[in-house]
Parts: C-alpha cells; structure tokens; sequence
C-alpha cells in the first residue's frame, strides 16, 4: 500500500521528533512531486520513469513508491495540487475587485500572468500532459475542468447579483463559462506550450480576456449593460 499524502491535521498531538519525521516526509513528498513535474512537463508523462524520477529527487525508488503506488497516482495527485493553486489565484484576484466585472477581467489576466508565466511546467501538466493518459486521469480532469467551470459560473452570478446585471439567457451564465474555460485553455496551449511565446503571454492573455468580457456584455440585457 502505498503512504497517505502527509496530513498537517494532528500536529498540536505529536512530539518534536513526531513532528520532525512530519516535516520530513511532507518535504519529501513535495521533492517528488517537484521532480516529477519537471520530468513530465519536459520529457512527457509517457517517457519519465519512475527511476528517472527517484534520481531526479535523489530519493530511491522504494521511497516514490512509498508515497505514490504508481506513476498515474502521482500524476492525479499532481493535478489536484495543480488545480488547487490554479484556482486560488483566480478567485484571489476576483475578489480583490469584489464581485465586479473588473475583478473577472483581473481574474483573466492572472490566469495568463501569474499561472501561465509563472508556472509553465504545471500548465504544461494540466493541458497537455493530463491527456488522453487513462479513464481515471481523464475523470480526475473532468473534475478539475468541472470545478474551474463551476468557479467562473458562480462569479458570474455573483457580478450579476452585485451590479444588478441581468443576461438575456437562462443559459448564458453557463455558456459563456465552458466557453472562458475552452478559451483559457486553448490560448495557453497554443501560445505557450505550442508556439513557446512566454514573452507575448501578457499581450496575448489581454487580447483573450478583452475579447472574453466583449462576450459577457454582449449576453447582458440592454436595460442592465454598463
């Protein structure tokens, strides 16, 4: 079997040492994670081994084993940490503007800013290298996708409740999110991972999210546009 993610949840209950081995072991796991990342963002998810992987993080192969059961393990746990970040600086920056139309015009920018600039590898991992890898990956990012869907959704409707926008469809807040997504991910693909046009990003990502908020106002009815 292999070992749980470590969990930061009992620490006020353990012994200095306890806590030591703790740290331990989360910074190892981390180390793999990291090795990991790099390795399948730069040679592919099919060709990174795990030994390839051990040697990257100067660990031995029994201790990646011993945190990860199987290289599809580690690439799902990969994602969620991915995901998670990914995320975190979306809705941060959403909400610094409150729930406005400006803080989902910033929230687009931090996508392309601060994830895609400074977190090549990690995009790499999300848009690329999860796909077409297996059933349980796959499903595991349908639900991150789904998750990234469900965030914009509910921004909408929070801009729309906050400003007192009403759209003109009973589906526009939702197709106008699977399309934000759709965008995101294929300019970030494109631009950064196909062409490698990490210095453009910013001037790329300004053009995708001003054409993104051009279709939000589109869908907006005519007594509520602002």
């Amino acid at each position: 079997m292999p070992a749980p993610k470590p969990n930061n949840n009992n620490k006020d209950n353990l012994s200095k040492s306890a806590l030591r081995r703790q740290r331990e072991r989360e910074q190892r796991y981390q180390t793999i994670l990291q090795a990991a990342e790099t390795l399948f963002a730069t040679e592919g998810y099919h060709k990174a081994s795990m030994e390839q992987i051990a040697d990257a993080a100067e660990v031995s192969v029994g201790a990646v084993y011993f945190y990860f059961k199987n290289k599809e393990d580690l690439l799902i746990q990969m994602m969620d940490e991915i995901g998670y970040l990914m995320r975190s600086i979306l809705g941060t920056e959403f909400k610094k503007y409150g729930a406005t139309i400006e803080g989902f015009k910033q929230a687009g920018y931090a996508f392309f800013e601060d994830f895609c600039i400074n977190y090549p590898e990690r995009a790499a991992i999300v848009f690329r290298e999860s796909v077409g890898k297996s059933a349980l990956v796959e499903q595991r990012r349908k639900e991150l996708f789904d998750k990234c869907t469900g965030d914009v959704l509910n921004a909408l409707t929070a801009v729309s409740e906050n400003e007192g926008i009403t759209f003109k469809g009973q589906f526009s807040t939702e197709v106008i999110a699977v399309s934000v997504m759709g965008i995101y991910e294929r300019v970030a693909y494109h631009y950064l991972l196909w062409q490698n046009k990490t210095e453009d990003l910013k001037h790329i990502g300004r053009d995708a999210v001003a054409f993104i908020v051009g279709g939000v106002k589109n869908l907006f009815e005519e007594a509520s546009c602002i």
